[in-house]
């Protein structure tokens, strides 16, 4: 018997009362054919499984020996400010004259776990500006203790920009988006101004004013 065996055993003695003992059946069961379907199994998944692979992102940094500042206008400076709690503040110019606003949260108000920015705000927020505003220069402003995805969300973004943009200058030429690399086509390119700066103390005194100004819901979020 392939699954197991059954093995039988009578006894011809009588019990009790002149009455026949009862044939008792003793089943013995082969694990090993579940055993090799085990083995078969675990060795398809090994060999079938696709493994995903790490994800970089490429960012472009100048060389270290390059120093040199570059004046920018504030109408043309937009800052976003990333505090502890990974709210996204933004302003252009002056935040004194121009108070910084909060991007809204992707989660309903009263969440547990929290505020997280709108990835189609943000996105929104990016795309206009700079298209009404030429030559935009962004300054990132990350708290220390903000998460990782902060980073992440923002130069996501930045990237997502860069690429619709040039795929949609491309088609708007008629050429290939690798083409905008080439001198006749160099000055449609669209590369993201952006840089990182030092979050200071000044920084959260800028922050808990915007709170201020939004009242009671907006400092709560």
């Amino acid at each position: 018997m392939a699954g197991g065996a059954v093995a039988e055993s009578s006894s011809k003695k009588k019990g009790k009362g002149g009455r026949r003992k009862k044939r008792r059946i003793h089943i013995r069961i082969d694990m090993t054919p579940m055993v090799d379907i085990v083995m078969l199994l675990l060795i398809f998944y090994m060999v079938t499984t696709v493994f995903s692979m790490p994800q970089a992102m490429e960012i472009n940094l100048p060389p270290e020996e390059e120093t040199e500042e570059v004046a920018v206008k504030e109408s043309r400076l937009l800052t976003i400010r990333i505090d502890g709690e990974n709210r996204f503040f933004w302003n252009i110019g002056d935040p004194a004259k121009n108070i910084p606003q909060l991007l809204p949260s992707s989660r309903l108000p009263g969440d547990t776990l929290g505020y997280k920015v709108d990835t189609d705000s943000l996105r929104s927020l990016l795309r206009t500006l700079n298209y009404d505003i030429p030559k935009l220069n962004t300054l990132i402003m990350i708290r220390e203790d903000a998460k990782y995805e902060a980073w992440v969300d923002i130069l996501d973004e930045i990237d997502l920009l860069e690429r619709s943009w040039n795929a949609a200058k491309a088609k708007e030429l008629e050429i290939k988006v690798e083409d905008l690399d080439k001198p006749e086509y160099k000055e449609n390119k669209f590369s993201y101004r952006y840089a990182m700066g030092e979050w200071e103390d000044r920084d959260d005194r800028i922050v808990a004013f915007a709170l201020g100004a939004l009242g009671e819901e907006g400092g709560g979020e």
